[in-house]
C-alpha cells in the first residue's frame, strides 16, 4: 500500500470517514486528508469562482431532488435548464444516431436548442491519420476515422454551452472532452460487449470476465460492497 498518494479505492466501506466529515480523525493513512491536505485546500479555493460554485450547487441540488428517482436523461435536462443554458450539443457515435435523435427531441421538448455531430462526419479515411489497412475493423475498403476533435470544434463554433457525449469510443471521448469549450457530461459510455454497461466487467471480474486482470493480479481479490448510498 502506498501511503504517499490518495488511495480512496482501498478505503473499507465501514470507514469512509469523509461521509461524516471526520476524515482527519478516522481516515486511513492513504486518505487524501492525510497525504495531500494542501491539494484539497488549493482545489477548494477554485469554488470561489462564481461559475464553478454555481455548477457545484446545481449539481448537488439535482442529486438531492432526483436521488433514485430521475434517470440520467432527466438529470441532463434539469441540469441544462437550471444552469440557464439555451444550447446543448450532442457528440455521438455514428452507431448511436437513433438515440441521438431521441435525446435531441427530448431536449428540444424542454425548450433547448440542440446541435448534434456524429463521429464519422467529414468522411476522412483512417489512412489520413497514419493507420495501415490491416489496422482497420474491416481491411480492404474505406473506413472513415472517428473525428472527436472536429466534433468539439463544430459544437464550439455553434456556441454550445453544455455538451453530452453519447457512445464515443474510449480515447475519442477523451479527445472530445479535451477540446470542448462547453461543459461536458457523459450520457452513454460505449461498451459493445456489455450493452454499454461497463460496470458489469467490474462486478464479474472474478468470474465471467476474469480476463480483465493483468499479470500482476493481487492474491487477495477485491470485493465490491453489496450496496451503497451513492
Amino acid at each position: 500500500m502506498n501511503y504517499e498518494v490518495p488511495s480512496c479505492a482501498y478505503c473499507p466501506p465501514n470507514v469512509q470517514a469523509c461521509r461524516q466529515g471526520e476524515s482527519a480523525e478516522r481516515g486511513p493513512g492513504f486518505c487524501p486528508t492525510k497525504v495531500d491536505q494542501d491539494g484539497i485546500d488549493c482545489a477548494y479555493a477554485i469554488y470561489d469562482d462564481p461559475e464553478i460554485r454555481q455548477i457545484a450547487q446545481v449539481s448537488a441540488v439535482i442529486e438531492a431532488e432526483g436521488y433514485c428517482k430521475w434517470t440520467r436523461v432527466e438529470e441532463a435536462c434539469e441540469f441544462a435548464k437550471r444552469m440557464g443554458f439555451t444550447k446543448v450539443g450532442i457528440a455521438n457515435c455514428i452507431s448511436f444516431v437513433g438515440e441521438a435523435l431521441v435525446m435531441s427531441q427530448i431536449l428540444e421538448s424542454h425548450g433547448l436548442e440542440v446541435v448534434s455531430v456524429a463521429c464519422k462526419h467529414g468522411g476522412i479515411a483512417k489512412e489520413e491519420i497514419g493507420l495501415r489497412d490491416d489496422q482497420k475493423i474491416f481491411p480492404g475498403g474505406h473506413e472513415s476515422m472517428c473525428n472527436p476533435v472536429s466534433q468539439a470544434e463544430l459544437l464550439n463554433r455553434a456556441g454550445c454551452q453544455f455538451n453530452l457525449v453519447l457512445g464515443l469510443c474510449i480515447g475519442h471521448d477523451s479527445l472530445f472532452i479535451k477540446h470542448s469549450e462547453g461543459l461536458v457530461s457523459v450520457l452513454v459510455t460505449k461498451d459493445r460487449v456489455l450493452a454499454h454497461n461497463p460496470i458489469g466487467a467490474l462486478h464479474l471480474a472474478d468470474t465471467y470476465f476474469n480476463r480483465v486482470w493483468g499479470p500482476e493480479r493481487p492474491e487477495k481479490k477485491p470485493k465490491l460492497p453489496a450496496g451503497g448510498r451513492k
